[in-house]
This record gives C-alpha cells, structure tokens and sequence, in this order.
C-alpha cells in the first residue's frame, strides 16, 4: 500500500515533464498518420515536415497553457505578513525643562525566549 502511495505522489510530481513527453511520444508512434493527415505541409512533400509543425503548434499550446496556469496559481496565493507589530505601543512624554526635547519611550510586548534545549549546538548531550 505505501509502495503504491508513493509511486503514485511521483507520478503526480512528475507529471508536468512527463506531459511535453506523451506529446513527444504521441508524434513518434503517429507520424506517419500525423504526416498524411494533419500536417500543414502534407502538400509540399519537398519540405519534408513529415508532421513536425503539427508536433511544434501542440507542444507550444502545451507551454502556452502550463505558463497561463503556473501565473493564475501564482496571482491566486494569499500574500504572507511576516511582521507584526501589534506589540508596540509608544508614550509620549513631557519636557523636563522648558526648551529640551520632549522624551520618547517605547515600550515592547512581553518577550519569552524559545526553550533552551531547542537551541542547544548537535554533539552536547544533557
């Protein structure tokens, strides 16, 4: 069952190089058909095309519609805030003296440093 699983998670990842591929594939096993019937140039014989405009219009569409899918799931992900600065508040404080600088003071919200025994060097052992 995991065998199975995991072949299957592979073809998955593989699959978008694996499709250009089948394409390739699809023209080599059908190109005498491709030549006679669907090729542009099935008229011009001393061209030679035997079908490779045909093979070059599919696997351009090919790129055309994975480029168009990979920029809609790209315009599709939420952005990510990395900071948050929820924490800090400022006061404002009063001169001392007439004609200094008013006093600004930040202050920052209660900090808990991670464990320690996650941040401990490999090797030492406690």
């Amino acid at each position: 069952m995991r065998n199975a699983l995991l072949y299957l998670l592979l073809f998955a990842t593989l699959l978008p190089t694996v499709s250009q591929w089948g394409t390739i594939a699809y023209y080599q096993v059908n190109k005498a058909y491709i030549a006679r019937v669907l090729c542009e140039n099935r008229n011009k014989p001393q061209l030679h095309c035997d079908g490779q405009c045909y093979l070059a219009k599919r696997l351009k569409a090919q790129q055309d519609r994975q480029d168009k899918e990979t920029t809609q799931r790209v315009q599709n992900i939420a952005p990510i805030q990395l900071f948050c600065e929820s924490g800090l508040q400022f006061t404002f404080g009063a001169p001392a003296k007439v004609g200094q600088q008013p006093v600004y003071r930040y202050v920052l919200a209660h900090y808990s440093a991670p464990s320690s025994s996650l941040l401990r060097p490999p090797g030492l052992l406690v």
